[in-house]
């Protein structure tokens, strides 16, 4: 894509959209994922919620979709099927009723273990460096604060 702001007709064409761009990489990443998370009965939001977890367990629900993006409407339902996969329990917080708490259940920290191939399978399939790979990165949140005005 160059940097010359084109035509009024030739800024209409499809390849020169960057929403465009984002959505098809999505798409393929996503496909990739599915792939790699189908081994561990898990889809991708659900694997974005475990990540979560893993890092920090025994958020509320808002913590986790400030994290992820996602409001509580998203996010109940996907936590409702991973506590029916016996990988999270929710629970009400005795302090305030109004907040529930998400933990992981033995099977749910057990889970990371199988995980721990995921990042690096998805790093040989994008077939970047590590450097060009972290600048990628880094462009995407930086476009991602700019449009949320974060």
């Amino acid at each position: 894509m160059d940097t010359h702001l084109p035509h009024a007709e030739a800024a209409l064409r499809l390849d020169r959209q960057l929403c465009f761009a984002l959505y098809s990489a999505n798409l393929a990443m996503g496909k990739l994922y599915r792939g790699l998370l189908r081994e561990l009965d898990l889809t991708y939001p659900q694997y974005l919620v475990m990540l979560v977890l893993w890092e920090r367990d025994g958020l509320t629900v808002s913590e986790i979709g400030e994290r992820l993006y996602l409001d509580s409407a998203t996010l109940t339902p996907l936590l409702k099927r991973l506590e029916v996969a016996g990988r999270v329990s929710r629970r009400r917080d005795s302090g305030d009723e109004r907040q529930v708490i998400v933990t992981l259940t033995e099977a749910g920290r057990a889970l990371k273990a199988q995980a721990q191939g995921v990042p690096e399978q998805v790093f040989c399939a994008v077939a970047y460096d590590l450097p060009a790979l972290k600048s990628l990165k880094q462009e995407l949140e930086s476009l991602r604060e700019k449009l949320t005005g974060a």
